[in-house]
């Protein structure tokens, strides 16, 4: 029998929150997943236990729960499926970025592997979604890869904007309206660690200030390559306008 949406929402929160822990951390604290999940701590951990039980899990009482190499590959094949769904609505619906995320959840509970599949096809075989968020391969492998935020990059250096980490979409539409979704380039000009800002400069040369709470959600690439072959005027995987 196939895993229901509640396990496979569990298994996808507990990996997406374990990739946001601090270096060296490897398990998720039990009110970070609830939290995420919108349940009471005790709702999760039950559920958690009957995880542990199935091989999907391992979990620690009062430290925390991670995945086993099954919960893995699991977690790994809904994100596929997520992934895929919304940049196949943004770029052959022709909706927004800012508006995929709740029908993605929805559908990536019900659409068949094979539906999926043809996706990955149609569209060439993407490596991001929308939002810079890496798409797990067919074998449930992740390309993860290293970037720094505006709050740590070089100073006075062109650099591409890789992946927003924040979905909400008033964040999104903000996000857009500074010309900072992923494949556009910008450079921070300084910050003020008093006033928490970065001044940042588009690649149209006009400048703008973020508040650093912003700036620490956009994952960008320094490397030279990627700004060299960044088109300045348009993200990679940008909604058609209407």
């Amino acid at each position: 029998m196939p895993p229901s949406s509640t396990v496979e929402n569990y298994l996808k929160e507990v990996y997406l929150g374990v990739g946001r822990l601090p270096a060296g951390a490897t398990l998720l604290p039990m009110g970070q997943l609830a939290s995420a999940l919108g349940v009471a701590p005790g709702t999760a951990t039950t559920m958690v236990k009957a995880l542990a039980e199935s091989g999907l899990v391992d979990y620690e009482p009062y430290n925390g729960v991670r995945l086993t190499a099954a919960g893995t590959r699991l977690a790994a094949t809904v994100l596929r499926r997520h992934r895929l769904v919304e940049l196949f609505l943004v770029q052959v619906m022709g909706m927004r970025w800012d508006e995929v995320h709740d029908d993605a959840e929805h559908l990536e509970h019900v659409v068949s592997d094979r539906l999926i599949d043809r996706i990955d096809e149609m569209l060439g075989h993407p490596e991001t979604d929308p939002h810079g968020d890496p798409i797990p391969g067919k074998e449930g492998t992740i390309r993860e890869r290293h970037f720094e935020t505006l709050l740590t990059c070089p100073v006075g250096t062109r650099v591409v904007v890789a992946r927003v980490s924040d979905q909400d979409p008033v964040f999104l539409r903000f996000v857009e309206r500074h010309g900072l979704k992923p494949g556009q380039v910008v450079s921070v000009d300084a910050r003020d660690e008093v006033a928490d800002a970065v001044q940042l400069r588009g690649a149209d040369d006009t400048t703008f200030t973020l508040g650093a709470r912003a700036a620490s959600k956009l994952l960008v690439d320094v490397t030279p390559e990627a700004a060299a072959a960044a088109t300045p005027s348009a993200g990679r995987n940008a909604a058609p306008r209407r």
